[in-house]
């Protein structure tokens, strides 16, 4: 789907080469923006118009990266079942970067249950039981990113689901989340593009779900 932009803005893509940074970079190309996307690798991710890959194997020196974009969308995460600071060392890397370019805004994929959402639902018991080192990582991104004066959005989906967009998500600050809750990749996308363009949950954590 094409988003109703008057005009298209320079995007940076976080984590691209992953499940979700791979659906923010198409949702984003196909509705006519520039993207940049940093990845590990020079392979990760295949060569597209409109597409600049930024080659990084650790997120450090970002500032020559986003400078001159309109705003950064983070999909750091990782495969790894032990302890992680991917999120939270990639942000803060990021954070530093938008200070010296002045470059504003930023949304950030973070999960239900991390910080203040963490409740005593079915759903977060079993989350925190199963990956609870990266919801640690994902708590210690949220805290860098709401110390920061930066423009930012936190969003918070539910289980992640590779199947098409349907363009039927909902969004909200207080949407209930279950242990049956899930979003696909390509509408999160959908909905990480629109915000990062258009911002409607400035210094927010939304949630999404379908």
């Amino acid at each position: 789907m094409r988003h109703d932009d008057s005009q298209s803005s320079r995007l940076v893509v976080l984590g691209a080469s992953g499940g979700t940074g791979r659906a923010v970079v198409d949702v984003a190309l196909r509705a006519g923006h520039a993207v940049t996307a940093v990845v590990r690798r020079s392979d990760a991710i295949p060569p597209a118009p409109g597409l600049t890959v930024a080659v990084l194997p650790v997120l450090t020196d970002l500032a020559h990266v986003v400078a001159g974009h309109d705003a950064i969308i983070s999909a750091l995460g990782t495969n790894d079942r032990g302890p992680s600071t991917v999120c939270s060392d990639g942000i803060r890397a990021t954070l530093l970067a938008m200070k010296e370019t002045n470059v504003r805004r930023l949304v950030a994929v973070s999960a239900h249950g991390a910080a203040e959402s963490r409740d005593r639902s079915l759903y977060s018991v079993l989350l925190w039981a199963s990956v609870k080192h990266k919801m640690r990582d994902k708590e210690a991104m949220e805290a860098l990113i709401r110390q920061s004066d930066v423009d930012w959005t936190i969003v918070r989906p539910p289980a992640l689901k590779d199947t098409p967009a349907t363009g039927g998500y909902r969004t909200g600050n207080d949407l209930r989340i279950t242990v049956t809750s899930s979003v696909s990749r390509a509408d999160l996308a959908d909905f990480l593009v629109r915000e990062a363009v258009r911002p409607a949950f400035v210094r927010q954590a939304p949630r999404i779900a379908a």
